[in-house]
């Protein structure tokens, strides 16, 4: 529910989630009387360090790594940037290439392009109609010249959970780094750094019911990194700058929780959105899901409405907040790309919705969606609208 106008249904926890109460608890006194630096020897910056590294440990924990091997960052985009980046300023010049998927996110997406502008080859490694990355060519696609792979762990807009593993066993055959953005995973499915077996790892604070602006990064010890910034020796030189203390105390907090809660988060929560897509089924005939039967995320669901623009459905909808993947440039409209990848059609691609479960999501909230999206549908239908028509609706953030 926000704090202004009526109630909303929220379905967008894929974009971001809400502050958990016990992370506004946990950070509300280092936003206050606890202003201390970390870096300051005295009991105020004594009391800041010492909840830093709690933080720290609790994040740690959450992934099975030791503590000195968390970065704290400013969110998910800084802790890709520097993992990737990171990695291929201090590659040898036999390595260069770099390994990935053809349905990352941008904050993957965009250093890579940076470094592809300045001499470095990519290898976009396609998916299968399902989403999910195709093996047998990532395999393929790995070899001794390549410095880094960087592949997600959950697709954002999908839900689609990547064979990370069984790539990163292959590529450290060869020598070669592996990262994944873990950022959509994170208190969703558990997530085991020594099972995935990658050197470098992605978390984003309001993934995962922390705070925005707060982020970590898992580098493995031994892991060649140059840091992007430089400055003091914060963050094992990795992340130079003063902490954001109170951001790091909620990430930490939430990590803790993540902990307590993540198994039967996840299982009440794929149960709602196996009745969500039941229940939209049944009352809009047609209606594709493009998130996998198995091997997905709890709590995402894809779907492509048909003979309509995803985009116009959640503009006669403002009592629920959702997705769509098409972007809308001077009233044209752009297919979701992650669809277009996966073979499907423009013009369905065009009909797609994200709707993404969280916490806080009930029956109810279910019930009122289904009914509110197939009223839209309906209506749309009903008036006979261009696929190419405009419309005023956001696209789908993270």
């Amino acid at each position: 529910m926000t704090s202004e106008g009526p109630p909303v249904i929220y379905l967008d926890h894929n974009a971001t989630t809400p502050l958990a109460p016990e992370v506004a608890d946990a950070m509300a006194p280092y936003l206050g009387a606890e202003f201390g630096n970390p870096s300051s020897d005295h009991a105020l910056g004594r009391r800041a360090r010492r909840a830093v590294e709690e933080a720290r440990a609790a994040v740690a924990a959450l992934i099975g790594a030791a503590s000195e091997e968390v970065v704290f960052t400013s969110g998910g985009t800084e802790s890709n940037n520097l993992a990737i980046r990171g990695v291929a300023a201090q590659a040898p010049s036999v390595r260069c290439r770099i390994v990935t998927s053809a349905v990352e996110h941008p904050a993957t997406t965009a250093p890579l392009a940076l470094l592809e502008t300045s001499g470095w080859t990519l290898t976009r490694v396609p998916v299968a109609e399902s989403g999910i990355l195709d093996v047998d060519a990532a395999l393929a696609a790995l070899g001794d010249d390549v410095a880094l792979v960087t592949v997600m762990l959950a697709q954002n807009e999908t839900g689609a959970l990547m064979p990370v593993a069984a790539l990163a066993a292959a590529a450290r055959a060869h020598g070669t780094v592996v990262h994944t953005d873990a950022a959509q995973a994170i208190a969703k499915i558990p997530v085991s750094v020594a099972d995935l077996g990658v050197d470098l790892l992605s978390i984003a604070g309001h993934k995962c019911y922390g705070p925005k602006g707060v982020g970590a990064l898992y580098v493995r010890r031994g892991t060649p990194l140059l840091p992007l910034l430089v400055g003091a020796g914060q963050e094992g030189g990795l992340r130079p700058g003063t902490e954001n203390v109170a951001g790091i105390v909620g990430l930490g907090a939430a990590a803790r929780l993540a902990m307590d809660h993540l198994e039967t988060d996840a299982a009440r929560i794929a149960q709602l959105r196996d009745e969500l897509w039941s229940a939209l089924s049944a009352r809009v005939g047609g209606t594709l899901r493009h998130t996998p039967d198995d091997a997905c995320l709890p709590n995402t669901l894809l779907v492509s409405f048909p003979g309509v623009l995803g985009a116009d459905v959640l503009a006669r909808v403002p009592q629920l907040a959702a997705s769509t993947g098409s972007a809308c440039h001077a009233g044209e409209h752009t297919p979701n790309a992650t669809l277009l990848a996966m073979g499907v059609a423009p013009e369905v691609a065009l009909g797609a919705v994200r709707l993404s479960l969280g916490r806080g999501t009930t029956r109810v909230d279910v019930e009122g969606a289904v009914e509110l999206l197939a009223g839209a549908h309906g209506a749309l239908v009903a008036t006979m609208p261009s696929l190419t028509s405009p419309s005023t609706s956001k696209g789908m953030p993270r």
